[in-house]
């Protein structure tokens, strides 16, 4: 693609150069991390205004290409990680492993608590009852990219701590050891602001967005076993859907 501006041409020039743009990240020109050209310069390379500049750069972040740093300039944002949304025992974790990501799993807690309202209400209990809560953190490349907050009743999995939940995938060990099988699974996907914990674990601001994917998983008699809710980093992670028509 020629890096010149065509003036002479019905597609605007704003138009023009964020395609230019789009292309250095692209090819790998300017790489993930990299500070990006600044408006000023922009001007004299391209001959645009202060403002055509703004305004493509400002398009390019919306689109989630770059990102900026107050008082420290625009930056190109990490290529996101494409990856199926879990499905059965295929989980994101065994996707990118295939793929050559390094992965690690930390668990951060598993123990008894007692459900809230929407906690019960997913499990077919009563507000107060007693579930195991599993609290893990996924990351790839030593950068955290999913929060995993999962609950099961104390009364199906009672020693649950007693086993392995970093790097066994919990709905195998649920399978295995508490005969719990996957019959049916309802998700709801959407985006929301990063509570406290949720940023701390994640390593990104209060209230940004993020992704949260929320699991209720039934036996294949209809019994409710396990809600789990997923916080995705939306700057690190795409999830993809497939299905079978």
């Amino acid at each position: 693609m020629s890096e010149a501006l065509d003036r002479e041409s019905a597609v605007p020039l704003y138009v023009q150069l964020a395609e230019i743009l789009r292309a250095k990240i692209s090819s790998g020109e300017w790489k993930p991390g990299q500070k990006v050209t600044s408006e000023n310069d922009l001007d004299r390379l391209y001959g645009v205004s202060r403002m055509t500049a703004r305004q493509v750069i400002a398009q390019l972040v919306s689109e989630g290409l770059l990102f900026r740093v107050q008082g420290k300039g625009t930056f190109v944002q990490p290529a996101k990680i494409a990856a199926l949304a879990p499905s059965g025992y295929r989980g994101i974790r065994e996707q990118l492993e295939d793929r050559g990501y390094q992965t690690n799993t930390k668990v951060l807690e598993v123990g008894a608590t007692i459900a809230d309202m929407d906690v019960a209400a997913a499990l077919d209990l009563i507000q107060g009852d007693p579930v195991m809560q599993v609290r893990r953190v996924r990351t790839v490349d030593d950068q955290p990219i999913s929060y995993h907050c999962s609950f099961i009743p104390v009364r199906l999995a009672a020693d649950l701590p007693t086993h392995d939940t970093g790097s066994r995938q919990l709905c195998v060990l649920l399978a295995q050891e508490y005969g719990l099988e996957m019959g049916r699974v309802f998700e709801t996907l959407e985006v929301i602001a990063a509570s406290d914990e949720q940023a701390d674990v994640l390593a990104v601001r209060k209230d940004a967005p993020i992704l949260l994917l929320q699991q209720r998983v039934q036996t294949p008699n209809g019994q409710p076993f396990e809600l789990s809710k997923i916080a995705f980093r939306g700057d690190r992670i795409r999830l993809q859907f497939e299905y079978a028509i």
